[in-house]
């Protein structure tokens, strides 16, 4: 369970979250939608510890994470896996290596397992036979597959995704979201993901969230965003 509760964040003096409210439920898929410049990924950054409110509380799992020192959000990050917009493979790291580094990093695992983890992962997220392929050599697609693979590879039972479909085209964009939704299920993972990708975002999500401003407009179902009659909601998702 993550319970954010009366979040307030000042940034060069604009107010960039502004009384943020908000649960996820374990195993939910939770879209947070809103127009560049809204909040969306500084709420995201606010989820990971990555930065602190000025005021307010950010539980996970009843542990207040924004009271936590260094050392414990360390640890807590572990159990935490992040697809970064870009996603921020290592350049100099072939596919195998990219996935395999979180294993080694923290884990005692030994170079079979390692093996067999990592190809376990590739042929979920369909990327059998690039295990020596550089992130050069990748689609933007296979780069954004091989980094949702490094993502959860230590069995996150918490999934942050920045703006996955972002530079994709229309089908690879349903395809790494259909990715997303199936891996979520398939390791059950509460899953908080960014975008403005509206088709994709009411298509996988169990709820939606619209940040405007800094404020959360409406959190709901996509029925109820769909049959809302809010302006903003309807200017919006059209």
């Amino acid at each position: 369970m993550i319970e954010v509760s009366r979040v307030f964040k000042e940034l060069g003096g604009e107010l960039v979250l502004n009384d943020v409210t908000l649960t996820v439920s374990p195993d939910e898929i939770l879209v947070i939608l809103g127009a560049s410049g809204a909040g969306k990924s500084v709420l995201l950054q606010h989820l990971m510890g990555l930065m602190k409110p000025n005021r307010g509380s950010i539980k996970i799992d009843s542990v207040d994470i924004t009271q936590l020192p260094e050392d414990e959000l360390l640890k807590l990050r572990k159990r935490i896996g992040y697809l970064f917009q870009e996603g921020a493979l290592y350049d100099f790291m072939d596919v195998f290596e990219n996935i395999a580094f979180p294993l080694r990093e923290h884990t005692k695992l030994s170079e079979a397992e390692i093996a067999k983890k990592v190809r376990d992962i590739l042929e979920i997220v369909d990327l059998t036979g690039v295990e020596e392929k550089y992130p050069a050599n990748l689609s933007g697609g296979m780069k954004k597959r091989a980094a949702l693979a490094r993502s959860v590879i230590l069995d996150s039972k918490i999934l942050f995704c920045d703006e996955p479909t972002s530079g994709l085209d229309p089908i690879l964009s349903r395809d790494i979201s259909n990715l997303i939704r199936d891996i979520s299920r398939r390791f059950h993972t509460t899953t908080v993901v960014t975008s403005h990708d509206i088709p994709n975002s009411l298509r996988i999500a169990d709820r939606l969230t619209l940040i405007h401003q800094g404020r959360l407009v409406m959190t709901g179902t996509k029925a109820q965003f769909e049959g809302s009659q809010h302006p903003l909601i309807r200017e919006f998702i059209g």
